[in-house]
């Protein structure tokens, strides 16, 4: 039901390239003609896939007609797919949507070239400022100034139904993660079921074990860290799980997970939050789910750390921002700040997702298992090095090939140093 906002499709040099040639300026809060008074007209929103439920799209456009009368606001939906390709062509021309979402890796690459207006200090505080999800900050900023917030996150919870986990004891500990699915797996069970290309859930096990994807030292440079210490030991443990305690293809793809789940040929599945609609979707959907069998019980937990309590985990979800050459900025802006609001966000956040302010994360159900351990999962988040190199990174597949190496048994310090002399071409380029 939901799809993976995580991946900048069709991203490669020369779009980053054209980012940079053709974005305006960011500017302020003036419309084209200089002044200061925003005429009425027409705002575009740009939300992508399903994800924003209706009565946030509702809401948005009732309270923004209401509060600006004689003007309109329109929601256009857009697709995952192609959407950083579809951005780049609409943010540089005359005819610019004016409030856009985008995946949070995907962020680095509009703000760096000037394609999202600034959000002023004062701004910020307003939206939220300390209250707001920190990772998906940091995502959205260039060179110590905002440009994009977090508009919802989904962080990855480990999937079980005690059907098939039965008695075994929840695990506490990373330690206890990795020995616990090893002892679920049998020939028909994957005691984890984890695809060779996903890359996404190897994040943890390198950051709880004190390595990290990629760092940029004050004279700019980027140096990769999979071949760290930290790095080689959670990438171990990985190729341990990944080739004692998974029977997914070793060049698989994070798609249909709900499948295996559903035949019971699974123990743990670490997956998005919103993978749960796939597995409770009834079995005689157009995509079939186990409603009546293992989605009936299905419960998660969020990843334990290495120490016990929650692991640091990949953050995936949206960043909104204001586009820069908006034909109604002071309108864009009005609409932007109902988003960010309590009001609106409330509503995201009683519709499962995670909001963009984490003290507003009490007002998702709590009568859901799932959604709580997301929202457990989504206070201790990192993501991906915020550079506009990065959407190349993930274009050219590098993770993708290098995680199924490891997961073809090759020799782990081999595949992390080949690794990150790639990351470190790519971001240093």
């Amino acid at each position: 039901m939901k799809r993976n906002r995580l991946v900048a499709t069709s991203v490669a040099s020369t779009i980053t390239l054209a980012l940079a040639l053709t974005a305006c300026s960011t500017g302020g809060g003036s419309d084209d003609n200089g002044s200061d008074e925003a005429a009425t007209g027409d705002i575009r929103v740009w939300l992508v896939g399903s994800d924003t439920p209706d009565a946030a799209r509702d809401y948005l456009k009732t309270t923004f007609e209401e509060e600006n009368p004689g003007s309109t606001l329109t929601i256009e939906e857009q697709s995952w797919t192609g959407l950083v390709d579809k951005l780049t062509t609409s943010l540089s021309g005359s005819d610019s949507p004016d409030v856009v979402e985008v995946g949070n890796t995907q962020s680095a690459a509009f703000t760096s070239a000037g394609y999202f207006r600034e959000i002023t200090d004062e701004e910020f505080e307003s939206y939220g400022g300390d209250d707001l999800l920190p990772a998906f900050v940091e995502a959205g900023d260039w060179e110590g100034k905002h440009y994009a917030l977090p508009y919802y996150a989904g962080s990855r919870v480990v999937f079980y139904s005690p059907q098939i986990t039965g008695d075994a004891p929840v695990p506490t500990t990373l330690d206890e993660y990795v020995a616990s699915a090893k002892a679920l797996t049998t020939d028909t069970v994957s005691g984890l079921y984890w695809p060779g290309q996903d890359w996404y859930n190897a994040l943890p096990f390198v950051w709880e074990n004190g390595g990290f994807i990629a760092e940029q030292g004050e004279d700019g440079t980027w140096e990769a860290g999979f071949s760290s210490e930290g790095g080689l030991a959670g990438l171990a443990q990985v190729q341990d799980l990944m080739t004692t305690a998974s029977h997914a293809p070793k060049d698989g793809q994070e798609t249909d997970l709900q499948v295996p789940f559903c035949e019971g040929k699974v123990a743990y599945l670490s997956a998005p939050t919103w993978i749960q609609w796939s597995i409770k979707a009834p079995e005689d959907a157009e995509t079939p789910g186990c409603e009546t069998t293992y989605g009936s019980d299905l419960t998660a937990l969020p990843l334990p750390g290495k120490d016990g309590g929650t692991a640091t985990v990949f953050g995936g979800g949206s960043n909104i921002a204001v586009a820069s050459k908006s034909n109604n900025p002071e309108l864009a802006v009005k609409a932007y700040a109902i988003m960010m609001s309590d009001e609106y966000q409330t509503i995201l956040a009683e519709n499962g997702l995670i909001p963009a302010k984490t003290s507003l994360a009490e007002k998702v159900p709590t009568d859901n298992p799932i959604a709580q351990a997301g929202v457990e999962a989504a206070m201790n988040t990192q993501v991906t090095p915020v550079s506009p190199r990065w959407a190349d990174v993930e274009a050219q597949n590098v993770l993708q090939t290098a995680f199924t190496r490891i997961a073809n048994g090759e020799d782990v310090k081999t595949v992390a140093e080949e690794l990150d002399a790639k990351i470190e071409e790519i971001l240093n380029s």
